[in-house]
Order: structure tokens, then sequence, then C-alpha cells
């Protein structure tokens, strides 16, 4: 039976010998004083942190409705730091959950507010959770009201700091449905002192029939996708959508997998919440059409879902909810926090809050960030920015501990991916003045293309997919398959821009349409094409269209400028601009009956026509300068980068110690191989395992020369090759390169060209760039390196000017090819050179070394095509098992062939002559040639016995090749020991 765990413990300590130790009073108290410190430290270590506050949960009765009387029990939990007390209050703040969330939603938010020193109120909102009553979309009436007794309940605290009796010092802060409140609670009570509305709404008409040409809602195109999940979450008790959208803690500000009141949904959404699922049923005694939802509410959703189109009744039913009609009477400062990955409150939503609160002198400051109801929380480097906005607004608004925080426009972008935790990365930016979806500067791009007729699928199916909600863009990923579908789409595209535009804002498009029927749905998209990757469509975003009063012939249509929702991307040089028009969204509703609407491009106003086959239109894309915002990951990496630099220069300092040393030591020539361009002798490769890659190698390059160096795998080609540019120390041997003796650091080495395992590019680079960048770095005149001579060997074409990272592995190769050839050094060292080339390349490869051994140059070239250096080589080498096996010159090491072809003019006729020969026998035909075995026989006889019998000889030609002679040497299934 194994001994158990503290018995083995127990022999460990048992002192060796089998010497008991004894037990002494010294070592008993060291003993025990290690003991208790190494438990304090554990203890330290695991031990839970204790909150800095306390919670506790309450069932509120408040009384609200159009009469202020009507009762409903809402379920709080209150956020207490520790020492508050009437001789000590704390300001609060208000936390406001997503739609169909809980207070659990919010909870981390929660805890953080509170560990900042504020007592926080978290609630569940009435129709969703424990709570009672029904849903009535932000009501003022009855959602407001009810966040307004809450106030009354928080100012009879006398742990919570009062501004005068009944007035506490309060912040309000909530994401989506919460931002909403917040909007509309400062609005309506004006005891708020700040608020913090994320990612909500400006217009809820607007959001849920958006129309980008500028026409009201009645006449918008209808956000079922969005407003079909809306409905049923909100329609059972405690499903949802909501917790705080925006970046947050743990769950972002989102539910934490399931509602601690135990009546959420467990399935939850990091940003918004739980995710409908199968939780209990509507309230008691309601309908079941309608669940938890106010009747009127219900009613106008199901009127406009039935039809598609939205009426007077719904709109104002809508509007009622939404801030735009009260901006005016916001008072309290307002940190508006907007997600640019957000289809169903875009950009435009915080901007129309922005500029509504700020003409009454309200202090507004704006932030978008790269997250929102598609995109989550964004990458740490925003979540981190936000919540530091956030804290900085409230200290100084609500808890008067800080100074007046800046009103700067903040916004950030996708910059790549983090290397360490394969995470996002975004970028932030800020300028002083915020500019609107609009910009603060153009860049017009033309796009052009021809009329074209799309198709409007009958009852909108199928249709095409750009995004879902909560799941963002999709068409990069469904392109080709439910991206835009054949027929029901118009493309028109730009030439490839010649410089980077970084858009901020919403890009505007003149369009023109016809319909037989007068009317058009359509939806204007922008992508970014990648001329190597695929089309992106920021965020799934797209621009619903409805046009009414159109003629049937595109020719009379008027000029229409659609808006396109703002998003902020940065469009590489080299990439196209594509403006799509489609007839279908997945979520949208558009007309059941088929139709073939007539769709192009149109001059803006005022416009000269336009050069070019095609029509053309400007895309006008809104910029703004800012300044890239420091992180603690920005300023980590510039540690890093100084730490990195002190580390290269330390090694610069080795390596010139190094060189100069050498320098010092071997400066002699070596007379006999002063004119040589290589000399290899005994060269030896023998590694600390014992493996001997090169056991004895000597060979010469000559001036002139193109030389083979020929072996199976592991016969030690690529380790001769190391050895040679001093990429690794040989154990025995010395190579001389004109005389001088190769070591590692030599400048003898300034006059080889050398191509061994990769050139090492920079990918962000272009092919030129790479080129000039490595040239720079031998410190020699550019004029020297011979750049065009180079470029022409590499027949990149205009493709140098791309980045490296969008070559193909030919193309990597043959600049590669062009870098050694820099400054055209007098003697070329190449490894396997025609990798990843085509036969036509390869043939070119072979005619640029053959010209380039002349002027005195000469070149050492390792392959395993032995055709092309039969084709292409002077002289050979071949290497099996780190020994030289032959060298010399190729006809040499192929030798005399016993067989020879002969292309004549009657291969029958030259047949019965031959066979009448004595010794000479005919071989088997093969490909159609005469093969002739000549035993001994003069060539030369068996040509002149031809043609004495009147039979023409166009070629003579020896069989043997020099893979024939290759095989003999180191045999048809011989192995190398395995190159190192």
């Amino acid at each position: 039976m194994p001994s158990s765990p503290l018995a083995r413990i127990r022999r460990a300590l048992r002192p060796a010998g089998g010497v008991r130790s004894r037990l002494t009073r010294r070592r008993v108290v060291a003993g025990s004083t290690v003991i208790l410190l190494v438990g304090g430290l554990v203890g330290w270590a695991v031990w839970p942190e204790r909150p800095s506050w306390s919670a506790a949960d309450a069932m509120i009765t408040v009384r609200s409705g159009p009469s202020g009387t009507e009762p409903v029990d809402l379920d709080t939990t209150l956020f207490l730091p520790d020492g508050a007390s009437a001789d000590r209050p704390v300001p609060a703040v208000l936390l406001a959950h997503g739609f169909g969330g809980t207070k659990s939603s919010v909870r981390t938010d929660a805890e953080d507010l509170a560990d900042l020193g504020y007592a926080v109120l978290t609630y569940t909102a009435r129709g969703f959770g424990r709570s009672g009553g029904q849903i009535h979309l932000d009501n003022p009436d009855y959602e407001v009201r009810d966040a307004s007794r809450l106030l009354d309940w928080l100012a009879n605290r006398p742990d919570i700091r009062r501004d005068a009796d009944g007035d506490p010092r309060v912040g309000v802060v909530g994401g989506s449905y919460g931002g909403g409140l917040a909007l509309l609670l400062a609005a309506h009570d004006p005891r708020v002192d700040a608020i913090v509305p994320m990612i909500t709404w400006n217009d809820l008409a607007r959001s849920f029939l958006p129309e980008s040409t500028g026409r009201e809602p009645v006449d918008g195109v209808f956000k079922k996708g969005w407003a079909g999940l809306f409905f049923g979450s909100g329609g059972t008790a405690g499903t949802g959508l909501g917790g705080l959208a925006a970046p947050g803690g743990d769950n972002a500000g989102g539910a934490e997998g399931g509602d601690r009141d135990g009546t959420g949904s467990a399935n939850q959404d990091p940003m918004l919440g739980a995710v409908p699922g199968a939780p209990p049923g509507a309230a008691p005694g309601g309908d079941p059409a309608c669940g938890r939802f106010a009747a009127d509410v219900c009613a106008a959703y199901l009127r406009i879902a039935t039809t598609g189109r939205a009426d007077a009744e719904a709109v104002a039913l809508l509007r009622r909810s939404s801030p735009a009609g009260f901006l005016d009477r916001i008072k309290a400062p307002t940190l508006l926090v907007q997600g640019e990955a957000d289809t169903l409150f875009p950009l435009a939503e915080a901007d129309a809050n922005a500029r509504g609160i700020a003409a009454n002198g309200t202090p507004v400051r704006v932030a978008w960030f790269t997250g929102g109801h598609d995109g989550g929380t964004g990458p740490q480097s925003d979540q981190d920015r936000v919540r530091f906005l956030m804290a900085q607004w409230l200290d100084h608004y609500v808890k008067g501990a800080a100074s007046t925080p800046s009103t700067s426009f903040t916004w950030s972008r996708i910059a790549g991916f983090d290397a360490l935790d394969r995470g996002l990365v975004a970028s932030g930016f800020s300028t002083t003045d915020y500019p609107g979806v609009d910009g603060t500067g153009r860049a017009d791009v033309a796009v052009a293309g021809p009329v074209q007729r799309i198709a409007n699928p009958p009852n909108g199916n199928p249709a095409a997919i750009s995004a879902l909600p909560f799941a963002g863009g999709f068409s990069s990923l469904l392109d080709g398959v439910a991206g835009d579908l054949p027929g029901q789409h118009a493309r028109f595209e730009s030439a490839p821009l010649t410089e980077a535009v970084d858009v901020v804002g919403s890009p505007t498009i003149p369009i023109r349409a016809a319909s037989p029927t007068g009317e058009a749905v359509l939806f204007v998209k922008l992508y970014d094409v990648d001329p190597n990757g695929p089309a992106a469509l920021s965020n799934g975003l797209v621009a619903p269209v409805r046009l009414t009063g159109l003629p049937a012939d595109i020719n009379a249509a008027q000029t229409v400028q659609v808006t396109l929702p703002a998003i902020v991307r940065r469009i590489e040089a080299g990439h196209r601009l594509r403006i799509v028009i489609a007839t279908s969204d997945q979520a949208y509703a558009t007309p059941a009956q088929p139709v073939t609407y007539t769709v192009g491009l149109a001059q803006p106003v005022g416009a000269a026509p336009a050069d070019g086959p095609l029509p053309r239109a400007v895309v006008s894309l809104p910029t703004v300068a800012g300044e890239p915002i420091a992180t603690p990951a920005v300023i980590w990496r510039w540690a890093l980068v100084g730490l990195l630099a002190a580390i290269v220069l330390g090694l610069a300092v080795v390596v010139a110690v190094l060189r100069r040393r050498h320098r010092r030591h071997d400066t002699s020539v070596h007379p006999e191989y002063a004119d040589t361009p290589l000399v290899v002798r005994d060269l030896r490769k023998e590694y600390a395992d014992g493996f001997v890659a090169v056991s004895r190698i000597g060979f010469e390059v000559h001036r002139g020369q193109v030389v083979g160096l020929l072996g199976p795998n592991g016969a030690g080609k690529t380790t001769t090759l190391r050895v040679l540019m001093g990429l690794t120390q040989p154990t025995a041997g010395e190579i001389h390169v004109f005389g001088h003796r190769l070591v590692p650091g030599s400048p003898v080495l300034s006059r080889i060209g050398a191509l061994v395992e990769g050139p090492g590019f920079l990918p962000h680079l272009s092919g030129l760039e790479n080129l000039k960048a490595y040239w720079r770095a031998t410190g020699r005149p550019e004029a020297d390196a011979y750049f065009e001579q180079a470029l022409e060997i590499a027949g990149l074409g205009d493709s140098v000017h791309r980045k490296i990272r969008k070559y193909s592995h030919g193309m990597r190769q043959r600049l590669a090819i062009a870098q050694a050839m820099l400054g055209l050094p007098e003697l070329l060292v190449l490894d396997e050179p025609t990798d990843g080339l085509d036969p036509p390349q390869i043939a070119e490869m072979r005619r640029v070394l053959r010209r380039y051994a002349t002027d005195g140059r000469a070149v050492l070239v390792s392959s395993h095509l032995l055709a092309e250096v039969e084709q292409t080589c002077t002289h050979a080498v071949v290497v099996h098992k780190g020994r030289i096996v032959a060298s010399g010159a190729v006809e040499e090491i192929v030798g005399e062939s016993p067989s020879t072809q002969f292309d004549v003019s009657d291969p029958d006729a030259a047949r019965a002559v031959l066979d009448r020969l004595s010794g000479v026998r005919v071989l088997p035909e093969s490909n159609g040639a005469l093969v002739v075995d000549t035993n001994g026989t003069a060539r030369s006889e068996v040509v002149a016995e031809l043609v004495r019998a009147g039979i023409g000889v166009d070629r003579v030609m020896p069989r043997r090749r020099l893979e024939d002679a290759f095989l003999a040497l180191v045999g048809e299934n011989s192995r190398g020991s395995g190159d190192r």
C-alpha cells in the first residue's frame, strides 16, 4: 500500500542515516517562528479582501403614475461605504440597469462606486424581476417618477449628504435603458447633480424607425430585429437584455451570470444582461401577448410589427419616453458615453443629446468607445478610459473632491491585437472641441458604377444579414453566403486610396432611385475593401432609406443625399471604398410586394460633370484631428522599448569590442588566396552532444564560376553555409574570402551577399522600404546599392511598393535575392534561391546567376534541383554525410555516357543502318528518340555511317545527366544524418 503524504513528509524531514534529531528549546522557538511567519504570509495572500462597504436589500414602495398615487414595489439594494453616518454623510449614486436586467445586473459597478466612497442605490425597474408594475419604457409618469421617489428615500437617510432638506447630493448613472432614465430623470428632477448616460437614445422613435435622408420616424424603416428582441425580453418576468451597458468591471456592467435575487435567467450576455430564454411567465392575469408591457406600449408595438410602418400615435408614445423633447430642461452636468459598435443606438443619438443639452450652457462631455450593444465593453484600454472619465466626472460634480474635468471630446478605434493576451487593442484620441458627427474636416472620395436594377424579395425573404442584435457586423463572415445577396444589391467602387483616411463621423453619399410603384426601401452601406482580404462593413452599420414620389425612369430621378451612420475607422492606403445599395436586410422590415428598383449614383448639387465612362459620385468622409491618449499599456510599452534599447546598446558595445578584437587579431591576407573569392579548408562542425554535421569539407570558388553545393538532406550543406556566413563557429578548419580569414564580424563579409535561412523582412514596410532599410544598416552610400538593378532582378514591378505582409512566398523569395545582390557583391551565396518561384522565374534566375558571375564575381548556390544546377552551374561540389564525394566542373562529374541519343531525319532507316554495325546496339525507344549503346565505337564513326547512308543527323547528345552521376555518388536511398 502506498504511504500517505504525511508519512512521506516525515521521512523527508528525518535526518540521514537514521539518527534521531534532538528537540531543543531553541529549535522549537525557531521552528514555531518560521511556521507563524509562513502561515501569516499565506493567510495574507489568500484571505479575501474585506469590502469597504456593506449592502442591504429592501423592497421600497413608491407612488407613481399620472396622479402620483399608484403604489409599486421596487426591489432595491443600498451599498453604503464604511463609516458613513449622520456625522459623516456621503454622496450618493442612483445606478439604473439596462432593459430586461435587474439590480443584480449592475452589482459589480455598484461595488466599484461604493469603493470610491459613494452610497450606491441599485434597483430593479418596474416590470422586471421582483419589482411590481408594468413596463412603460421610461415613461416620465412611471419609471422616471419611480426614480424620483427613490431620490426622496435617499434624502430621508441621515447618512446621505444633502444640499438642502429633501435634496440629496446624487449622481445618476445608467446604460441603455438606464441611460435614458438618467437623462429623463435629470430633465424632470432638478435635484440631480450630475449624470453619466451610456449607449442610450435621444429619440426612441428614430432609434426604432430610422430614416437616413431626414424623414420623420412615421416614414422610417422599422428595426424589427431589435424591436422584437426587446418586446420578447420584456414580455416575461425577470428576463432581458440589460445591465449597465458600458465599460465596467468583471461583468462590464452587465449581469453576473444570473440574477442574485433568483428570478433572472442564468444565460446572461456580458454586455446587456440576460438573454431571453424560458424564465417565469407574464404577470398573473395579464395578456399573454403583452407580458408585462403596459397596454398602450404593447398595442403600439403590435401595430408597427404587423404593418412594418409606424403611425403618428405610436411615434408620439415613443417620443414620450425620449430625452429629445426634454433636453432644454437638463441642468445637471452630463458625461455622454456612446458605443461605436452599436446598431441599436448609434453615435448620432449621443450627438443629438450633446447638442441639445449644451445649447442650455450645461457642461457636456462626449466619449466614444469601441464597444456598444454589438461590441461589448471594448478592449481593456477603452474600459479603463471610460471608467476614469466617469470617476472624474462624479468626483467633481457630485463629491466635490476634484478639479473641474475637461469637456474635450475623446474617441477610440481598434488598432490591432495585443501579442500578450491575444485581445484587441484600442487607441484613444482627444480633441478640445466636440466636432459632432460631421467632423472638422472632409476627405472626398469618388466612387463609380453603372445604373443597376435590383429586386426587392417578396415578404423580405431571403434577406441579407448585415448585423444581428448583440453580434455586431456579419458582412465579412457571411460575404457570399448571407451578406449582400445576388440580384438584390448594386455596387459602386472607388479607385485605391492614395493615402490613409481616419474617418470619424457620418459619411454622406448622393444617390438616385426609380420605382414602378413610386416608393422604395433601400439600405445603403459603406465597405472598406482590402485588396488582400475581405470587404469590411464597420460594425454592421447600414443606412435605411424610405423614398416616396419616385419616377419609373431613373433619368427623371432627383438626387437624394444619404447620411450613413457615424463610424470610427482608419481606411488604409491602397484600399477601396465600396458603396452598396441593397433592397433587403434581416434586421429591418421591408415591403412585402416584390418589385424591381433602378438605382444609381448622383452628382452633388452644383458639382461639375464627372469625367470617365461611368457615372460617379463623391463619398464625403468626415475626419477629426486629435492627440493620442496615453494609457498604462502604452507607457509600459515605452518603458519596455527603453529597456530593449538599453539591451541593444549594450549588445552593440559588445559586438563593437569583439569586432575590434577580431580586426586586431587577424588583419593578414593569405597571399595564395588573395584573388580567390572563397577557399574552404578542412572544415569540421561538431556539436556539444557529439553530433558531427560536417566532418571534413574543402573546396574553392573562383572568379567567373557558378558553383553548386549539392547533397541529400542532412549532408551538411546548410551547416557549411552557416559557418561561411559567420552564423556559427566551426570546430576546426579555415575559410578564406579573398585571402582574409573569415571570423564573425570580419570586414571582408561586406564583400559577400547572402540568402541563408531567410531574409527577416519587416512586415509593416514595403519591399522597397525593406531594401533601403537593409542598405542603410550597412552604413554605405545609397548610390553604391544599385537598387534599380536589384529590383529588375526581383521582377516585382509595382508590388515592390506593397507591404511585405501582403507578399506571397515567391514574392518574398525574389525580394530576398534582390537584397542579397544589393551593392553587387563579389561573392554571392544563395541557399535554395529558386524556392517558391514558378518555372518562368526559375528560368530567369538561371540566366541571372550566369550573368552575375562575370566581371570577376562568383556565385555559390545550394539547391536540391539537380536539373537547374546542371543548366546553371559551371562547377559542383557534392557533399555526402559531412564529406565531399566529388567536386569539379559539371561535365567532369557527369562524365562520359555509355549511351547516346541521335535526332535523325529517318529513324527507321537509321535503325536499319545501325543494326548492321558490329557492337552497336539500338536501345528500346524512349519518347520517340533513337537511343544507341555504342559499346566503345566512336560517336563520330556512327555519325559518318548514318551520313553515308543519306540520313540527316540533327543532334547528338549524351544520355547521362547530373542526376545520374549524383545518384551514383550518394546512392538512390541515401539519407543524411540530419543537418543542423
